[in-house]
């Protein structure tokens, strides 16, 4: 069973290897999806994979890389894409 999470992510998690270190652990854990950032200086990014696996990423995104700053993570529950492999940054917006 997989479940998905949109998510954004606020503070100062751009210019400080936050995509990156998302994409690692996403690896880490076998979750995928996509990430971005976004104009105002927040990161999107879209977790699916087993329950156990998203949770985990999500807490990780909740403190981020040792140079980010994480003020707030806004999560919504989505629905699995099974068009997607692995963990992509997208362009940003």
């Amino acid at each position: 069973m997989s479940i998905a999470r949109r998510i954004v992510v606020r503070g100062r998690v751009q210019g400080v290897y936050f995509r990156e270190g998302m994409r690692a652990e996403a690896d880490r854990l076998g979750v995928s999806g996509w990430m971005r950032n976004l104009a105002d200086g927040s990161v999107e990014a879209f977790l699916q994979g087993k329950p156990q696996a998203v949770e985990g990423l999500l807490e990780w995104a909740h403190r981020g890389p040792p140079m980010a700053r994480v003020d707030g993570v806004q999560v919504k529950e989505s629905h699995p894409d099974p068009g997607i492999e692995g963990f992509n940054r997208l362009p940003s917006t």
